[in-house]
């Protein structure tokens, strides 16, 4: 329990079916954010609300404005709720969701990668709360499938983001399109300027207020912070390694690139782990997928660029990796705080390269982390071990692997040319049979440093590990006719 925290969500006032819908969800003790924003929030006060993410905004603009619309609302949307990624505008809407679970109120997110008719419907259906994604929004009131006019709440979650994405002209767009007279909330990490101007210009008298204090940085003790200075071609193994400490939990490994991050969900499952990916290249379908994977515990590791982390809204996230640095210290902070949520305690750990050291040295000073020289660390450091409580002798592959998935997934990255992008594993399976077969026609013999599950016609030899022996070649004779082909 946090210490100083003895208030309940009935004390703030908060109507009971919703109090009820939320202990359902385990949820009973609200968060500083949450303490200091809804009182005012429920009176229509316009609010700037200052806090990092996993602190608990979402529920503190959410009650309120859930009540201040009513019990059973009109159809038609009163609430609008404008995010900067479309994971975010996932996470917010469930939450909301939850809030609403016990009342007629629904909920519906918009958001781009998904096909228009399930979210127009719902929008027709008569949805009072609509969460959003700026570019989606503006193109179905564009059409005049969103109708703005009659609503009574706006709050705009993650702003510096929005402005990191170039959203802000977008936002302007939005507010013109919405009543004057409304009830405005806004929310962000950090004020920059720009921010700053959006609030005088689009609320009234807003109050600002900090859930924590605003020098506290990285240095809450609840987040342990390692840094590394690692070799690239060993950052793999270490990360495999580190995935085995004790007490480690679902685990988010940062990578700076979409490519980087589909090798490296390959790179572990073939080693055994239970990965999967949030990035660019992944369809909206996929990422959903990967997500909710994530945090219905059937994946615990979870590959991601940074256009996904603000959508990572998980509290028992134990470990947190920068498999390269991040590009500063605001990037540092978002990815960091995906861990230590909700009162629990974290680690994260970044790996710094060589020709990325004076990233690290700025991302230090404006953090005062106090650790200007990472230390040069292998997978075979001794300190590795003793820091990130791994097991001694602790081999970067998991035992448990069953090998067809790791040849598997070796072949596939064999396979994964330039030019093979849009091939399909059936028509890539296709091809490597044909070639194996004609290669055994021909009599040749596979090359030495010929992979095996590139080598149909190799003779029998004794398997490792224990398993039966392969099948024998088949270049002795053909297949008859309507044998059927070895699986």
């Amino acid at each position: 329990m946090r210490q100083g925290c003895y208030v309940t969500f009935t004390d703030l006032q908060i109507d009971q079916d919703m109090v009820d819908a939320l202990a359902a969800k385990g949820i009973v003790e609200p968060f500083p954010i949450q303490t200091q924003t809804i009182p005012l929030a429920l009176a229509g006060q316009d609010i700037i609300g200052q806090a990092k993410t996993g602190t608990g905004k979402t529920f503190g603009f959410g009650l309120p404005i859930i009540q201040r619309i009513g019990l059973s609302p009109e159809p038609g949307v009163k609430v609008l709720v404008v995010v900067p990624t479309r994971e975010l505008c996932v996470q917010v809407a469930d939450d909301l969701e939850i809030a609403t679970g016990n009342r007629d109120t629904k909920v519906v997110s918009i958001y781009g990668g998904k096909a228009y008719e399930g979210q127009v419907e719902q929008l027709k259906a008569g949805a009072q709360i609509v969460v959003g994604t700026p570019g989606r929004l503006l193109d179905l009131a564009g059409q005049r499938l969103l109708d703005l006019k009659q609503v009574q709440e706006v709050v705009l979650d993650e702003a510096d983001k929005m402005l990191d994405l170039g959203f802000l002209s977008d936002i302007e767009k939005i507010f013109q399109q919405v009543p004057a007279a409304r009830h405005t909330m806004l929310f962000s990490a950090t004020m920059p300027g720009p921010i700053v101007a959006l609030a005088r210009r689009f609320m009234t008298r807003p109050i600002h207020i900090r859930a924590t204090d605003p020098d506290e940085g990285l240095t809450q003790a609840n987040i342990k912070h390692v840094v590394y200075r690692a070799h690239s071609l060993d950052k793999d193994e270490v990360v495999a390694r580190i995935l085995q400490a004790e007490g480690r939990g679902k685990t988010v490994v940062f990578t700076r690139t979409k490519r980087a991050a589909a090798k490296l969900v390959e790179e572990l499952n073939d080693r055994g782990f239970n990965a999967a990916a949030v990035h660019g290249d992944l369809n909206q379908e996929q990422r959903e997928r990967a997500m909710a994977a994530f945090k219905a515990g059937k994946k615990d590791i979870l590959i991601a660029t940074d256009v996904a982390a603000r959508g990572i809204d998980v509290n028992d996230v134990t470990h947190v990796i920068n498999h390269t640095v991040p590009d500063d210290h605001d990037t540092y902070l978002h990815r960091a705080g995906r861990t230590g949520r909700a009162g629990k305690t974290g680690i994260a750990v970044t790996f710094v390269d060589w020709d990325d050291l004076h990233k690290w040295a700025l991302i230090n000073r404006a953090l005062d982390m106090g650790q200007p020289e990472p230390v040069e660390t292998y997978s075979s450091s001794p300190h590795l071990f003793t820091d990130l409580d791994i097991p001694a002798g602790t081999k970067g592959r998991l035992k448990s692997a069953p090998k067809a998935a790791v040849e598997g997934g070796a072949a596939a990255a064999r396979e994964r040319t330039p030019g093979s992008r849009g091939r399909s594993r059936g028509a890539e399976a296709d091809s490597g049979r044909r070639s194996g077969e004609q290669s055994s026609r021909r009599g040749q013999q596979p090359r030495r440093d010929q992979p095996a599950a590139e080598a149909p016609a190799a003779a029998a030899a004794p398997a490792a590990d224990g398993e039966a022996p392969r099948r024998r070649s088949r270049t002795r004779r053909r297949r008859p006719a309507g044998e059927a082909p070895a699986s």
